[in-house]
């Protein structure tokens, strides 16, 4: 069939008399629909001055239902973005989709009391539970396709990774990213979500942690380290996440993979080194006596009140809230009479909780597990980058040989519990010396768990203050650059990474996690959203949610979204034409 032959003629005026056609934006437009055919008898008696007046009048209210259609458009857009920003405010607060219609439910009432005249606007808005769902699931799209783009500027990446299950005994692999690109800008966000409903071998992760690298075409080489809990199926030596990684980059031929256990976890285990469960048992005991039945626990707290003490309860622990430690010791040493007293009331023995020696070590364990609750502490949260970690490690066991001379000393000025202990006792009846091998053991400890920093003490050196790194110790690809810039005076000012071997060893260093604290903080919102009364939640939509929530680095577009999900509204403009 040939190809239609286009006019390129101008619009002529004498169109708007002859056919009662206008021009706009350069475009013929009829202002009656089937003039010729249909109504030509209409018109044709009518002058050409008559006919050029009813143009005018046709033309003037044409421009009515187009500002219609673009006051409509525009109030439409503005209602589909509020939608985007109730459902990611949902999300994010760990509330159920239905929530939405409670929201717009307020907004109306509020509106018909504020601003009556706007109460059409905010009925405009649609939060049913099906459109926060699928909102949610836009949003999270677009904050993966933002990470995808992200990624490829990245020339260093890390992962962390982790596992746990929710409600239905899913387990669930979260797999977060770090990722530096080539201004040393660091993007940290969840990399992906993925549910396993078979077995969860070193192959089952690696599977999927292979496809979330491949989905985000993500190359080997610029894989730098791995973080881990620690678990067999990560670690182990044959099969494990760890050795599949390793064998799929010498296959790649990319460099070598630095593997951390979680610094949170190592600190914790650290603690098993003073040898004190006995103690921590005992306390356990008394707080769970207390605590665990409703009656005791009333009956203590009315006796607290009675005595008008600064503290009114006694905290309890759990062994999955490691800083809850030293809070409940703490208690427990500050309120041991009390406890005393309200135990033998009840008929219990508090016979070691009256023996000195007892009483000294629970001082010395109040102490000791408060610094290191200070120091956990330090390392948990988002961002942290690993030599501050590695740093605040290293200041730890400096202060733990500190502590040990100063308490073969007698110096307990950062003991305050002990302190107390000695001031109530003869200081001859505080077993110092044996207290001071125990913080040696902790020290020991802390140096054997944390020997792969010590490793890489280099690496991390060269990124904190690479002017004072030994030249000769450096790798021999950076020397030659690193002697340049020790030697520059105007960059050392700067401390600006010119060069490029730097720059990548520096983007490397700082793309590693020094935990997996995102992983555990995700699995804590999983737990909030999948509840047994939200049992039904579809992995896809959790794996949204959980997405939107983390999200850190990047935040989702929701003016693009909007732009694309506006309702459409143009036959409001052709009903006004036909209607001439």
């Amino acid at each position: 069939m040939a190809k239609r032959k286009m006019d390129n003629r101008s619009f002529e005026n004498r169109w708007e008399a002859d056919y009662l056609f206008t021009n706009i934006k350069d475009r013929p437009v009829g202002l009656v629909r089937h003039y010729e055919t249909k109504h030509y008898e209409k018109y044709k008696d009518l002058d050409v001055k008559q006919k050029l007046q009813k143009v005018e009048e046709m033309k003037r209210s044409l421009v009515c239902p187009q500002s219609m259609f673009l006051k409509a458009k525009s109030e439409s857009e503005a209602a589909v973005k509020a939608s985007f920003i109730v459902a990611a405010e949902i999300a994010k607060s760990a509330r159920p989709c239905n929530e939405g219609e409670f929201v717009k439910k307020c907004m109306v009432e509020v509106c018909d009391i504020v601003c009556p005249d706007k109460k059409q606007e905010f009925i405009n808005v649609s939060l049913s539970r099906n459109t926060v769902a699928e909102r949610v699931c836009e949003l999270s799209t677009n904050l993966h396709e933002q990470l995808i783009k992200k990624g490829k500027d990245f020339i260093a990446y890390s992962p962390a990774v982790d596992e746990s299950s929710h409600t239905s005994d899913t387990a669930q692999l979260s797999i977060f990213i770090r990722g530096v690109d080539s201004s040393l800008c660091v993007t940290e966000e969840l990399l992906g979500l993925k549910s396993i409903h078979g077995t969860t071998t070193g192959k089952d992760i690696f599977e999927e942690v292979s496809k979330c690298i491949t989905e985000m075409s993500l190359p080997w080489d610029k894989l730098v380290g791995l973080r881990t809990d620690g678990a067999p199926a990560v670690c182990g030596q044959k099969s494990g996440l760890v050795s599949r990684i390793q064998e799929k980059m010498r296959e790649e031929a990319a460099g070598e993979l630095t593997v951390y256990h979680c610094v949170t976890h190592q600190e914790a285990l650290c603690g098993k080194a003073l040898q004190m469960e006995h103690v921590m048992s005992s306390m356990k005991r008394v707080v769970n006596f207390i605590g665990a039945k409703g009656l005791n626990h009333r009956q203590f707290k009315s006796f607290l009140e009675e005595l008008d003490l600064e503290y009114r309860d006694v905290p309890y622990h759990t062994e999955v809230r490691w800083p809850s430690r030293g809070k409940a010791l703490n208690r427990c040493f500050e309120l041991r009479e009390e406890i005393c007293q309200f135990m033998e009331n009840k008929g219990k023995d508090t016979t070691e909780l009256r023996d000195k020696r007892f009483l000294c070590e629970l001082a010395f364990l109040s102490d000791i597990v408060s610094h290191l609750d200070v120091l956990n502490l330090q390392l948990q949260g988002r961002g942290h980058i690993i030599t501050d970690m590695y740093a605040a490690v290293r200041a730890f066991k400096t202060k733990l040989c500190l502590w040990k001379t100063q308490m073969l000393q007698g110096n307990l000025g950062h003991f305050p519990c002990c302190q107390t202990m000695a001031e109530q006792i003869s200081p001859a009846v505080l077993p110092s010396a044996q207290f001071a091998e125990r913080i040696n053991a902790l020290s020991a400890e802390f140096s054997r768990r944390f020997a792969d920093f010590e490793a890489e003490k280099g690496k991390f050196e060269l990124l904190s203050n690479p002017f004072a790194m030994d030249v000769e110790s450096a790798p021999t690809s950076l020397q030659m650059e690193l002697s340049e810039l020790q030697c520059n005076e105007m960059l050392k000012s700067k401390h600006d990474y010119t060069m490029p071997q730097l720059r990548t060893q520096a983007a490397q260093i700082l793309s590693m996690f020094g935990s997996t604290y995102l992983c555990e903080q995700l699995f804590s919102m999983m737990k909030v959203n999948k509840t047994p009364d939200r049992s039904r939640l579809t992995d896809e939509h959790l794996h949204s949610v959980l997405r939107l929530s983390s999200a850190q680095s990047l935040t989702p577009d929701i003016d693009e979204l909007a732009s694309k999900r506006r309702c459409q509204v143009s036959g409001l403009d052709r009903c006004a034409t036909e209607s001439q």
